[in-house]
Formats: C-alpha cells, sequence, structure tokens
C-alpha cells in the first residue's frame, strides 16, 4: 500500500504555493506563482483577493497534475498564511467588496495613534499592540470608507477573514467560514486569554460581529473539498509564522524559531501560561490543540527579504536575489554603511508606523557591494534587537536558533547571524518549514502522525553555522547600528 501524503497550501505575500509532502516531510511537489502587490497611495499595500485564490487554485491543481499516482493518496490539506492581511467579501457571490489590505499596509496609522489611550486593554486582551500590522483596523476602513460595507456586514451579508479564511471559504464552497486560533489572535479583536471575539473590542473599532468567523483548533475538521477530484478533508490551519513553530518543532518552553521571508519573525516558545510583554513584543498564540493554548512571545520585523527584493528590482544592483551573498562577501566589511529596511515602518520593539528606510554612513568610496552587504547585516542586528527584548522579558537566551526562510540559503547572512546572536544557528533539513507545519497539523488530525513526538523525532539539522566574530567587533557592529537608528527615530 502507498504511504499517504499531504497537500499543504502555503499562501505567501509575495507568492502563493501548494507542496504535497510524503508521510516523512520529504517535498514530492511544489508549483508556485507570483503574487502581485498593488500601491496605490504612500504607505498602502494591496492584492486582489481573487488573485490571492486563482492562483492558489492554479498552484493546488498543477501539483496534482505532476504527481497523480501520490496525489490519489492525499490523507488531508493543510493551509497556511500570510497573517493579517484582510478581506471583506459577498457571502452569496463570494465576490470581495475591495481588494485585500496587506499585513505592511500603513494607512490606519492615524487611527492607531487614537486608540493608544486603549493599548494596555489591547495588550492585557490580545497581547498585541495598537498598530496598523493587524487586521481590525484594517476592516474597520473597509468598512467605513467602501460604500454600503457597513450596512451589509450589519445585516449579515458580508464575511470578513484573514487569507486562511478566505482560501477555506473557496475551498468548501461557501459552507465554511472558520479561522483559526493563531490567525484569529492577530486581529486585534480576539481575545487569547479567554479566547473568544472580545465585545469591548468589536465596539471599540465598530466592528459587528456579524462579519466574524468561527475559531478552530489548529488541529480540526475545517470541512471539505471537493475541487480536486474526490472530497478531502482540511485538517490543519495556521498562520505562516506559528506553522514555522510546529515544522520547526518548537515544543519546550524557551526553544526559538527564526524566519527570514518577505519580513522576518521571531517567535520564543512561553507555554501554557499567558505573560504580557514589558519590551514591546508581542504575546501570540503559538498553537492550539485540544482547546489548550500554548503560547509565544514574538517579535515582527516587517522587511528582511523584501530588503534583497528592492536591491534587485528597485536599485536593479542584481539580476537575481542569490548573487546578494557574492556582491556583500566581495568587500571585507560594511564600510561603515547601515541600512534600516523600515519601507513600511519599524517593527518590534520600537513600533514606528510613520518611521521610513534610511542608509547611514555613505561616503564616495561605497558601492553596490557595501549597499548590498548592509542590507543583509541588518536582518541580524534587527534579531539581535529582538532576542535582546526576549530575554528581558523571559529570562530566556536560547542556546540556539532555528532558522528558516527564503534568506536561509544565503549563508554570509546565516554567519553573520550566528556571529551577531553569539550563538549557534540551526538550519533544517526540511527549508520550507512553513508549508511542512502545516502539513504536520493535518497529518495530526487525518491520523498520519500520533503526536508531537512524531514531529519532534522527525525534525532534522542539515547544517549549523557556529559563532566565530571576536566580541570587540560584535559590540563595534551592533554600536553602528544603534547610532544609526537612534538618530533615524530621532528624526
Amino acid at each position: 500500500m502507498t504511504e499517504p501524503t499531504i497537500l499543504a497550501i502555503d499562501q505567501g505575500t509575495t507568492s502563493s504555493r501548494a507542496i504535497l509532502f510524503s508521510r516523512g516531510g520529504d517535498i514530492l511537489a511544489l508549483r508556485q506563482k507570483e503574487l502581485k502587490l498593488h500601491y496605490p497611495r504612500n504607505g498602502w499595500v494591496e492584492q486582489n483577493a481573487n488573485d490571492i485564490w486563482n492562483d492558489t487554485l492554479w498552484a493546488c491543481r498543477a501539483v496534482l497534475d505532476d504527481m497523480p499516482g501520490r496525489a490519489k493518496n492525499i490523507a488531508a490539506i493543510g493551509i497556511t498564511n500570510q497573517r493579517e492581511t484582510t478581506i471583506l467579501w459577498d457571502r452569496k457571490t463570494g465576490e470581495p467588496v475591495y481588494n485585500a489590505i496587506v499585513w505592511q499596509d500603513r494607512r490606519t496609522a492615524d487611527l492607531c495613534t487614537r486608540l493608544k489611550i486603549h493599548e494596555d486593554k489591547i495588550r492585557s486582551k490580545t497581547g498585541l499592540l495598537a498598530d496598523p500590522y493587524f487586521s481590525g483596523t484594517k476592516l474597520a476602513w473597509i468598512l467605513d470608507n467602501v460604500a454600503n460595507a457597513r450596512k451589509r456586514a450589519e445585516a449579515g451579508d458580508l464575511a470578513f477573514g484573514t487569507v486562511d479564511c478566505f482560501l477555506l471559504w473557496k475551498l468548501t464552497g461557501g459552507k465554511v467560514h472558520a479561522t483559526d486560533a493563531t490567525n484569529a489572535g492577530r486581529t486585534m479583536l480576539y481575545n487569547i486569554v479567554e479566547q473568544k471575539w472580545d465585545d469591548e473590542l468589536l465596539k471599540l473599532l465598530n466592528i459587528p460581529k456579524a462579519v466574524l468567523p468561527e475559531v478552530k483548533d489548529n488541529v480540526a475538521d475545517f470541512g471539505t473539498t471537493s475541487l480536486f477530484g474526490r472530497d478531502i478533508t482540511i485538517g490543519g490551519m495556521a498562520g505562516d509564522q506559528q506553522a514555522a513553530v510546529i515544522g520547526q518543532a518548537c515544543f519546550a518552553e524557551g526553544m526559538v524559531k527564526s524566519t527570514y521571508g518577505t519580513g522576518c519573525f521571531a517567535l520564543m516558545n512561553i507555554g501554557a501560561t499567558f505573560k504580557e510583554s514589558k519590551n514591546r513584543l508581542l504575546t501570540t498564540p503559538a498553537y492550539r490543540f485540544d482547546g489548550k493554548m500554548t503560547y509565544a512571545i514574538e517579535g515582527s520585523i516587517f522587511v528582511a527579504g523584501a530588503a534583497v527584493q528592492w536591491l534587485r528590482d528597485g536599485l536593479r544592483l542584481f539580476d537575481n536575489a542569490a548573487e546578494s551573498e557574492t556582491l556583500a562577501t566581495s568587500v571585507p566589511d560594511n564600510n561603515g554603511v547601515y541600512m534600516i529596511p523600515a519601507f513600511t515602518g519599524l517593527g518590534a520593539p520600537y513600533w514606528r508606523p510613520d518611521v521610513r528606510a534610511a542608509i547611514s554612513g555613505l561616503t564616495r568610496d561605497a558601492t553596490a557591494a557595501h549597499l548590498t552587504r548592509a542590507a543583509l547585516e541588518a536582518q541580524a542586528y534587527q534579531t539581535l534587537d529582538l532576542m535582546d527584548a526576549m530575554t528581558a522579558d523571559t529570562g530566556y537566551r536560547p542556546d540556539v536558533i532555528r532558522a528558516d526562510g527564503g534568506l536561509v540559503a544565503n549563508g554570509f547572512v546565516c554567519q553573520f547571524l550566528a556571529d551577531m546572536l553569539n550563538r549557534p544557528v540551526d538550519i533544517p533539513k526540511v527549508a520550507e518549514t512553513t508549508a511542512l507545519g502545516a502539513a504536520y497539523l493535518a497529518g495530526l488530525h487525518s491520523g498520519v502522525y500520533n503526536s508531537l513526538t512524531d514531529i519532534t523525532r522527525a525534525w532534522q539539522c542539515a547544517r549549523r553555522y557556529n559563532p566565530s566574530m571576536e566580541a570587540s567587533r560584535r559590540e563595534a557592529l551592533y554600536g553602528g547600528w544603534k547610532n544609526a537608528l537612534e538618530t533615524l527615530i530621532r528624526e
């Protein structure tokens, strides 16, 4: 008998992907389609929600066509997604009333400034800060700025969801309007302590309860889809960063995974007790099984790989992102050049949506190589900012960082990260940890895996980067970063 397979949908900021996994976590087939971002105004970031769905459907069908034999044995489907991206659609037609507002969007910055007086309340219920990053203020903007949207929402004609929820609706033909605890926990509307939509927060943002989805565990019956030739259960769902926690098997308190994709997101498992961050990090659901929540402290950096993309597409310093490593290592140091990649504002632990990207230390002898090196080095400086805040919050200083995402293919980034953190950095054998996490969740529901122990045993390290930098040089480099950052913030 052929062993079961699992189909993972990984809908990200810059692409929609489908991956067919074996039980052992091997990638059997992968299809991907780039997704366009739209910038209608300064600070606004949108996507066509129908493109998100159509590209995802294409990727799934293409994967199944590539592996028809193994596709017949799909045990379940798992979904993972870019979090906070907000969609509001018609319940009858499934048609979005407005473009998807992407997590990077800053249009609600003024509203969030007005909400600062309520921030202690928001943080105590959601673990979040009043920032445009989260879904709640985006939803409020759509309701207030799209003709008849509020009236239709109050009448129950519209449905709200993050990308996972929208895809689930489409996959099930409009039969299931549900999300999971990790995505709900990023809306600024869901009380992650009491585990329910919070009436006080809904009132604060004037959100009608009628638009909200049901909130399920990460492993649950999310319904079935019949779009791929037979009925297949959707058994797992998680936001991308939480899915990576699963894929990296970070199930013990104090374990940290750090994902370097479009942005960088580091999560530390803090166990079953909710704890507010005192250092402007986020407390967020790591995962929820059988109604029992496990929490994480999260540091969110809005721009990581996107900075390399900007160097490639905006400045045309190289043709392929992989060339950035060669360019960066062609010079011995950054020549005093620092890039602060705040293209969509500063995330944790600063939370300054008004700040924009800057390059400091430029001289006549600065080159494209120095600029590229500065962009890559910035990922380690930003991560060190997060690690210091995490240690102050929890007392944990992890022995090792498990890193993943597209940027870990860059050896310079990984080594510099290990050097600046002064900790080993482990790269997993299966680099697609976000999709793998979604597959694990679906596999737990379908019985392909029996427990988290199965997942822990399956995790393998492909390469370890050990720190090798002298302390004096590390301190000098980080001091230069801090000076550049403080100058920008003061301005």
